[in-house]
């Protein structure tokens, strides 16, 4: 057997003292994947980050670290820089955070071909071109001159992807690369990493909380659990016959049930011929001007007390516009209305009175919260600004309750977000939202950023809620089987039109339409 690309040797990390990976040991071959699974805190990103180097300060980083013939443990920062990049490329979890907003695409794909390379002008753009390509990315010289939020979800991560090969590296480290991605984006997106593995040479450090992409795109699988490792072996062997107690627990954590019948009622929201557009930039002087572009098309739709529509579609499809819309957050022709409230003709003092009634839950748990605020003041400032006659002792108790429906001790109160894993993140934006009682709820991806354990006990948690207090969620999800576990009905976006709808089992079941066919065959629905 040749000698392994990655060996990582009793790898022990410490934040102040506080030892957050156990004697981590494991070995990666080139043009192999190795999958690193577990919940939400279990020490997955925190042990690839440890690898590279790429702890803060405070961190205490011990045991053997080799990439191939060089020892990781002994460089120096600058040692570092020349590695990082360049023999090991990275794709992150968020590509939105992880792209500069400031700079064109071009520029950041270019930059580290000029780091490494020393290319610059037409050489770097010619080269950046051929990684646009290479990722299956069209019009890659548009795309070149293109900001980061002109992107999809999916197409930033190809972005992503494209900066992490653009040096030819020996080791990919892939944090999560199809988090909040929809399920055909996700199956591109292993695909293509798959196949460029295959083409370098790679070998592919694959994190993910998604144990169905584990199994069809992995090799092999660790299994970490409070930063320490359970069993690792090959993936088919690990998920037939898993040995340790913690790997068949989170085999056997897919959401399951469904929501409590609703009892019929007039509807709490309404949307009449809704639809979105955004107006195009100007092309210049004497040009005329483009039309605007539609980015949701004329829609109806109605949402009971207590009921869940659900709301699918790839990237792209207008899914969050949509949702947006219904907040008011967003411009939108048509009427939108909340009980007896015609939500479309509110503004200013009259809209924010009804803000308490929706809330939303947002999809990226790392942007949705301040990281200058504590988790107290994040969840209790809606709570103070709607109702300032409460006590503080009145606030406090309402805050230690809702973190307690959450699964959050009260100790995180006084926390900051930035101590927290995304899953952790993701319940205090969802405790944010419903400690003001609201009667609608938009989820946009809520558990994209969840493992599957945690996935299945918040799905557990919104259907508590929704049977105790006739919540009304609009659920937007790429997760069909969360979709299935939460939602009474559904209705399928593409391209910003309806193109299904109807209840949920009966869509899933029987989908009349093509494109809904192609999501659910990709879902692999059990």
């Amino acid at each position: 057997m040749p000698d392994p690309l990655l060996r990582i040797e009793n790898l022990n990390i410490s934040f102040d003292e506080s030892p957050v990976v156990n004697s981590l040991s494991l070995t990666l071959n080139a043009g192999e994947t190795l999958a690193i699974v577990g919940e939400s805190g279990s020490g997955k990103s925190v042990s690839a980050l440890g690898m590279a180097n790429l702890l803060p300060s405070n961190t205490l980083i011990q045991g053997e670290r080799w990439l191939e013939d060089t020892n990781l443990a002994n460089l120096t920062e600058t040692q570092w820089n020349a590695v990082r990049g360049n023999r090991i490329g990275f794709v992150f979890q968020e590509p939105m955070t992880s792209l500069n907003p400031l700079h064109r695409v071009g520029k950041q794909i270019g930059e580290t071909l000029r780091l490494h390379q020393g290319l610059r002008g037409q050489a770097a753009r010619q080269r950046s071109k051929t990684l646009l390509e290479q990722v299956k990315l069209p019009r890659p010289d548009e795309l070149l001159d293109a900001w980061p939020h002109q992107l999809s979800g999916g197409q930033r991560q190809r972005v992503m992807i494209a900066m992490a090969i653009a040096n030819n590296p020996a080791l990919l480290i892939a944090d999560e690369p199809t988090t909040a991605l929809d399920v055909t984006v996700q199956q591109d997106i292993l695909a293509l990493l798959r196949e460029l593995r295959d083409h370098h040479g790679m070998g592919m450090l694959f994190i993910s909380h998604d144990l169905n992409l584990v199994r069809r795109y992995a090799d092999r699988v660790c299994v970490m659990y409070q930063g320490q490792i359970q069993e690792i072996g090959p993936v088919e062997q690990v998920f037939q016959h898993p040995q340790s107690d913690y790997t068949k627990a989170l085999l056997a954590a897919e959401p399951e049930g469904r929501p409590q019948a609703i009892t019929p009622a007039p509807a709490l929201l309404t949307a009449k011929q809704v639809s979105i557009s955004f107006k195009r930039p100007s092309p210049g002087l004497f040009k005329r001007q483009p039309p605007p572009f539609v980015a949701v098309q004329p829609v109806d739709f109605e949402i009971a007390p207590g009921e869940t529509l659900g709301i699918v579609g790839e990237s792209g499809s207008g899914k969050t516009t949509l949702a947006s819309a219904v907040m008011r957050l967003v411009s939108s022709q048509g009427e939108i209305t909340l009980g007896n409230d015609q939500l479309s003709s509110l503004s200013g003092d009259a809209l924010r009175r009804q803000r308490h009634r929706l809330q939303m839950v947002f999809q990226d748990p790392y942007g949705a919260l301040s990281p200058r605020m504590p988790v107290f003041d994040i969840i209790s400032e809606g709570l103070r600004f709607h109702y300032p006659h409460l006590s503080t002792e009145e606030v406090t108790r309402r805050v230690n309750q809702t973190l307690h429906e959450v699964g959050l001790p009260e100790s995180c109160a006084s926390r900051y977000p930035h101590e927290f894993s995304g899953g952790q993140r993701q319940r205090i934006a969802v405790a944010r939202a419903i400690i003001l009682e609201p009667e609608l709820l938009v989820l946009d991806e809520p558990t994209s950023a969840l493992d599957r354990t945690v996935q299945k006990q918040l799905v557990t948690l919104l259907r508590d809620l929704q049977a105790r207090r006739q919540l009304s969620y609009l659920f937007i999800s790429h997760d069909l089987a969360v979709i299935r576990a939460m939602a009474h009905r559904i209705m399928v976006l593409k391209d910003g039109e309806v193109v299904e709808q109807g209840p949920c089992l009966e869509v899933l079941s029987s989908p009349q339409h093509s494109y809904t066919q192609g999501l659910i065959a990709a879902a692999h629905l059990s």
